[in-house]
Order: C-alpha cells, then structure tokens, then sequence
C-alpha cells in the first residue's frame, strides 16, 4: 500500500502545478495581449493605431511612451535593472526610453531585461500579412493571426481572410496522397491528410499533441472538428451538376452553353422582325404621305392667282404687257 499524502505534500504539488502552467502560459501569450501591439491614439491627430515610437499618420512623438516589452509607461525601479540610474527619481516620457524594435516600431524601456530579450523574442518579427503582404512598417493598423491557420493579419484584412480560411483547395476531402478520407486537415496548406500519410520524418511529433502537417510542419486538426469546406468553380465540369453524364461531365456544360447560344439567336430574330416591323409602318406613311401630297398638288394646279411676285416669274409677264 503506498503511502498516503498528507495535506502539505498535496498543497505542495498544487502549487508546483499551477507554477507549471504559469511558466507555460507566459510564452503563449495572446498576440493582442502583447504591449508592442496594443491599441494607442495619436496625441495630435486623435488617431488609433498600433503602438509605435512615431504616429503613422503625423509622425509626432507620443507624450507618454509605452514599452513594447514590459508594457510600462513610467519606470518606478530602484534597482540595479535600469541601465540609466535615476535613484529616487521616477522617470517618464523619453527619459524612460532605451531603444526602439527594429520589428515592431515601439519604443522599448531602459531596462536591463527589456533591452536584452525584446528583439530576440518580439512576437512582429515577421509579421507581414498573408493577404496584402504588408509589414509593420507599411500600415498603421494592429497584427492579428488568424483562428484557424494561424498566420499574421493586418487590420483591413483580418475579418475577410477568416471567412475565407477553411475552404480546402481541393474538389473532395480525400487525401493528397491517396484515394482514402483525409481525416487529418492542414488550415495552412489547406490539405487532408490520412492516418497513414499524415506521418513525416521531417517533422517529429511531440507528446500529447496532434500530428503535425507533412508538408509545412503546422499542426494539424480532426477534419470532423471543423466546419470545412472544398473548393467550388462556377465554370467547367460542375456546372453540369446531376444531368453530366460520364466522369468528365462537360457534357453538360456544353448542353447548356448551346441552348444558351440558341435562346440568344432566337432573342436575336424577335429582336430583327420587330425592326422589320418597324420599317414597314414607315414606309407605309411615307407612301401615305406622298399620296396625300399629290393629292393637294392636283386640287390647287386649275387655281390661277394672278400675277405675283412669289412665283419669280413676275417680271417676265409685266415685260410680255
């Protein structure tokens, strides 16, 4: 029998436990949580944006300048931590910097720490957005990572992308490699994988986590815990839907791109008599309308007005008198 735990020993290993997943939590931080991508708003021009040492818009220096690193506006340390010693003197605004990132464009404190560990581990060192391609530098918007393939996000493309995310870029949820039901899905390659061809000898899988992708080491996900979907064109074989006969199944698409072409001739024609139509009943009253033109040119030609100087013959009868 072994022995049994006494009440010190328990509280012992709860809090080995807790230190455990505190340790563990710190280094997967929340990418919005971190202090080099908090919200900030521009002294002078009221704008929100990223934190940065410059304003993206204006370019001014903020008054108070927040650490990208520990997140502090105003440093309280007595210690020997501070590179700059200033004992019993609490320093703000610049006299609180000591760099700034090369990454992220946030000042970072004159701490010892700060300075010495924020460029190694800066989690914008390579943040550019999978979408447009843009860097920190380039935008004055925040860096998110998307829910599902986790890659990095500006703020103009972060909502669009996620909709768009869990499509397949393939027509069925069969495995790249074989014929069989890719069980295991890569959000990043946007591919299924099966039991068997999920495995890699590049990419070793860690204990209690799920197998990562074979192709671009991502960790991949139980393709029934997701809500995805295969790629859909609106063109080509699938238009033809059930009626597409044989596995190319263009037959269809050419069924319908005929009748399409004879429903646009035959719009055509009812479209050329209409015209004809048209110029019949023109024509009819033109014909009417010199008929009726003879008709008043026989009434009027017995009617003798006289001598006139509107015929333009005048002077030749008063010469004839």
């Amino acid at each position: 029998m072994p022995k049994k735990k006494t009440g010190a020993r328990k509280k012992a290993e709860n809090r080995r436990e807790r230190e455990k997943q505190i340790r563990a939590s710190r280094a997967n931080i929340d990418l919005a949580k971190h202090p080099c991508n908090a919200s900030m708003e521009c002294d002078k021009c009221q704008r929100r944006q990223k934190n940065r040492a410059f304003c993206y818009f204006c370019n001014s220096v903020q008054k108070l300048p927040i650490c990208a690193q520990c997140g502090k506006t105003k440093c309280m340390m007595k210690s020997s931590d501070c590179v700059i010693k200033h004992a019993g003197v609490y320093s703000t605004g610049l006299a609180m910097v000591g760099a700034i990132c090369d990454f992220c464009e946030a000042w970072v404190c004159h701490g010892r720490k700060c300075l010495s560990t924020h460029a190694c581990m800066c989690p914008l060192a390579d943040a550019e957005c999978v979408e447009c391609e843009r860097s920190v530098w380039d935008h004055g918007g925040r860096i998110f990572a998307c829910s599902f393939c986790h890659d990095f996000l500006c703020e103009d493309d972060q909502f669009e992308h996620q909709a768009s995310c869990q499509v397949l870029e393939a027509e069925t949820f069969k495995c790249v490699s074989c014929n069989r039901l890719g069980q295991h899905s890569c959000l990043r390659c946007k591919a299924c994988f099966c039991d068997d061809h999920v495995r890699s000898k590049v990419f070793k899988q860690e204990k209690g986590k799920k197998p990562p992708c074979p192709k671009c080491g991502h960790e991949t996900q139980q393709t029934k815990d997701l809500s995805m979907s295969t790629r859909s064109l609106k063109f080509g074989r699938q238009t033809g839907g059930e009626d597409a006969d044989g596995a190319s199944g263009y037959d269809a698409y050419w069924k319908n791109l005929s009748s399409s072409k004879s429903g646009d001739a035959g719009d055509r024609e009812d479209e050329y008599d209409e015209y004809e139509a048209e110029d019949d009943d023109e024509d009819d009253n033109d014909e009417r309308g010199k008929d009726s033109d003879s008709e008043a040119t026989d009434v009027f030609s017995n009617l003798n007005l006289g001598r006139t100087y509107a015929s333009g013959y005048a002077h030749y009868e008063e010469s004839e008198d």
